[in-house]
């Protein structure tokens, strides 16, 4: 099950087991309701002396998630340099950690717009961009000069990225044929517009400089990034098909009868017109040995005997061809 966003942060961003101090009561002005991170407005949880680590701005702000962008950067660049500043592990520096996650989930969200043609629910996506973007603050160096969101968002769409490329294949394919799948998907966009058609295997290949048969095996692999059920199909009481499962043949053993039917078929034919008679009405008519003896007028032992030796016969032909 997912995580609320929230636990995620709490749990990715705080390595200390309370780090933002005794909770306050629930119903004290200030108390973190259900479900939301103890935040810099959150009272008496963050405590006076963690809400001093805080730019002037932003001590007074009830959540940092309501700060506006434009304000963010600034107030970013101010927390990353207190942060560098603190200690790992301790209360002020998990505080402050915690904070800039906060500030900055916008750039995440930001940052999986360009994913809304998968089929991904937004909250995993959010989770994972979440988990980028608190490597990238322990990650980023202020003393570099470099824009926070010039580095940050290149490790958040990473982290995106390997996660559609480890946990949303239905089947698991090596890694050089998932990024094949994803340069074969480019192309074939490419080349649709300017041939203003399909491009051909052959196309295909001296666009990527590669030869067909990786091509294939590229387009082969990318049927197993998608799963589809087999219970799956049209609308129930509709005119459409059913579900994809009944539209699957089976195997029909009676077809494996035929080549023996059409080989045994001169067999017969050779036969004496008596022992003829007595597989028709053995096998066709179902009679027994000795209904058949009282119409050829014979004893049902002399009947048996016939239909071994006949069958004995016909099947050593069998054998022969």
């Amino acid at each position: 099950m997912v995580a609320p966003t929230g636990e995620l942060l709490v749990s990715a961003a705080a390595p200390t087991a309370d780090p933002f101090g005794p909770a306050a009561p629930a119903n004290a002005p200030g108390a973190a309701g259900p479900g939301r991170t103890p935040g810099p407005g959150t009272g008496t949880a963050a405590g006076p002396g963690l809400r001093d680590l805080l730019p002037p701005e932003l001590a007074a702000v009830d959540d940092p998630r309501e700060v506006a962008p434009a304000d963010a950067r600034d107030l970013t660049r101010q927390l990353l340099c207190r942060l560098a500043e603190l200690e790992e592990g301790t209360r002020e520096y998990s505080y402050v950690r915690t904070t800039l996650v906060e500030m900055n989930l916008s750039l995440v969200r930001f940052a999986i717009r360009r994913f809304d043609a998968h089929r991904e629910p937004k909250e995993d996506l959010l989770q994972v961009g979440a988990v980028g973007l608190i490597k990238a603050i322990d990650r980023f160096d202020p003393s570099l000069g470099v824009e926070f969101t010039t580095f940050a968002m290149p490790t958040v769409l990473g982290e995106i990225r390997r996660h559609f490329r480890d946990t949303t294949w239905a089947v698991h394919v090596p890694r050089r044929l998932q990024e094949l799948r994803i340069a074969l998907a480019r192309a074939q966009e490419r080349l649709a517009q300017r041939l203003d058609r399909a491009p051909t295997v052959a196309e295909l290949a001296e666009h990527l400089s590669l030869t067909p048969d990786e091509v294939v095996e590229g387009l082969t692999a990318a049927n197993g990034h998608t799963a589809g059920s087999l219970d799956g199909g049209g609308p129930e009481g509709g005119d459409g098909p059913g579900p994809l499962g009944e539209q699957f043949g089976t195997d029909d053993h009676d077809l494996a009868l035929v080549e023996d039917l059409v080989t045994l078929k001169p067999l017969i034919a050779a036969l004496p017109e008596r022992e003829r008679r007595i597989l028709s009405m053995r096998f066709c008519e179902d009679l027994t040995q000795s209904q058949i003896g009282a119409r050829l007028g014979l004893s049902q032992m002399h009947v048996s005997r016939l239909l071994a030796r006949t069958l004995g016969q016909l099947r050593d032909g069998l054998e022969d061809v």
